[in-house]
């Protein structure tokens, strides 16, 4: 796939973000790890609406302080990904609105698949970052589309009922530009968005397979 930027200009727009929205990155990542800590602690009213809220802040701020202020300096397409993502915020809270018994303590494969998610995201992809040469703050940090993409579709493994189709498309959609990029760039540690988004299906089909409880 041929960009219309080089690895340059493309690790050039996490620099200038990173030093633009500092220290956003800090507030980014404990959001994420307190919507990990809020499925695993509260009742099913407050995650109904929280973990759904907390996602459309995390996208809403993607495609707008990523994308739209940042990204579109070098790719065009990412006015496309910027609306999108802001879409995406919306459509978490229509699934909040529409999913009267909405929780996020999937038992079984699905909850160790969703750890695994979580753990990349917040541990092993910023590690990875350093490892390749990334180093703050020419990186992607959460918050930025690919890590915060994987965090989300672990909180969706987790989700009971199984989240709908319309929420799926924009994440998925996105780790399929994502791993093509990772490609084309040889930006490795996004490599983790397939195996995120392979998992993150693989777990909800299970999740349709297994029988009602009684």
């Amino acid at each position: 796939m041929q960009l219309p930027f080089s690895i340059d200009e493309f690790l050039a727009v996490f620099r200038a973000y990173n030093v633009a929205v500092w220290p956003m990155q800090v507030v980014l990542y404990l959001i994420g790890v307190g919507l990990v800590v809020l499925a695993l602690r509260t009742s099913s009213r407050w995650a109904r609406w929280g973990i759904p809220g907390g996602l459309a802040l995390l996208w809403a701020w993607m495609g707008a302080a990523y994308h739209l202020a940042f990204f579109a300096d070098v790719n065009p397409a990412a006015r496309l990904f910027g609306g999108s993502f802001l879409l995406q915020a919306g459509l978490w809270l229509v699934w909040a609105s529409r999913t009267r018994d909405l929780t996020f303590q999937a038992p079984g494969v699905r909850r160790l698949i969703g750890g695994a998610l979580f753990g990349y995201a917040f541990v092993v992809y910023p590690l990875l970052n350093f490892a390749v040469g990334h180093a703050y703050p020419t990186m992607p940090t959460f918050g930025a589309p690919c890590p915060t993409t994987i965090a989300s579709l672990g909180l969706m493994t987790w989700a009971t009922p199984r989240p709908p189709w319309y929420v799926w498309v924009v994440p998925v959609l996105w780790a399929l530009v994502g791993t093509s990029a990772a490609f084309t760039l040889g930006i490795r540690e996004d490599l983790g968005l397939l195996a995120a988004t392979v998992l993150a299906i693989a777990a909800q089909l299970s999740a349709r397979r297994a029988p009602a409880p009684a």
